[in-house]
């Protein structure tokens, strides 16, 4: 049986130059997956009718939609939305920002619907520029949160703030341990002025076998995807690449 960590998707972002979602599922199958996260290019998480649709598409394709997001949560009563719509997918977890000027109302909102759902929010760090892209910000909003709010490493983005703190192996096995609930594998490398380019998984600064390793033995049971934000019009050739660094990683 595949393990959470090695049983992985897309997210969707990488194809965002495609708006069909029935092209979508396509080179979904074709990079050698059948999961995605889903985010906002692609469907539209307040109209549940068109979401039916869109849940048709992936599912007459064989394409599971295993998460959404990343949604930003500032405590507005439609995102109840977002969880009807996981729910639907029968996904389990949403990715999630919160905002400095929201998250003390935000975070305890987007918990009770967590429990109520039965599903989980993943708090995605996106570096050193945005709020939540830090650990002790991190560490704060989860126990605000509570036990059905983690976090979601991205990997490049966790590397982004500096070797220090951003260390993606620790954060799993030292700082969030048993709260990782979602995982975008990403690599970059840098520039020496500190600018970061997308990289095939696994390529770049990301250690990606004891990053693997980490999550299987701190019994990672979330959700996980590939993520390559290069090459727009073209992603599939290095997702592909992606698909299969993952698959030659010895668990």
């Amino acid at each position: 049986m595949t393990s959470p960590a090695m049983d992985f998707g897309v997210q969707s972002f990488c194809f965002r130059h495609f708006k069909d979602n029935a092209d979508v599922a396509a080179k979904v199958k074709q990079i050698g997956v059948d999961k995605i996260e889903l985010c906002g290019i692609h469907a539209d998480f307040h109209d549940l009718a068109a979401w039916k649709d869109v849940l048709k598409t992936y599912q007459d394709a064989g394409v599971s939609v295993i998460s959404i997001g990343v949604q930003t949560f500032t405590g507005d009563p439609k995102e109840r939305d977002w969880f009807e719509c996981a729910a639907a997918a029968g996904a389990k977890h949403i990715s999630a920002h919160f905002r400095v000027d929201s998250y003390t109302t935000a975070v305890p909102h987007a918990a009770k619907l967590c429990e109520e759902y039965g599903i989980r929010i993943g708090i995605h760090c996106h570096g050193g520029y945005m709020f939540g892209g830090s650990p002790d910000v991190i560490q704060h909003l989860i126990e605000l949160g509570g036990p059905s709010i983690g976090v979601n490493i991205d990997t490049a983005w966790c590397m982004q703030i500096g070797p220090k703190q951003g260390d993606p192996v620790a954060w799993v096995r030292d700082k969030f341990p048993g709260r990782v609930y979602g995982v975008h594998y990403k690599d970059f490398v840098f520039d020496k002025n500190g600018m970061w380019n997308d990289v095939v998984v696994g390529s770049g600064n990301l250690d990606l076998p004891a990053f693997v390793a980490a999550l299987e033995e701190t019994q990672f049971d979330g959700m996980a995807v590939i993520e390559y934000e290069a090459d727009v019009e073209n992603p599939v050739p290095a997702l592909t690449e992606c698909v299969n660094q993952m698959r030659g990683v010895a668990v």
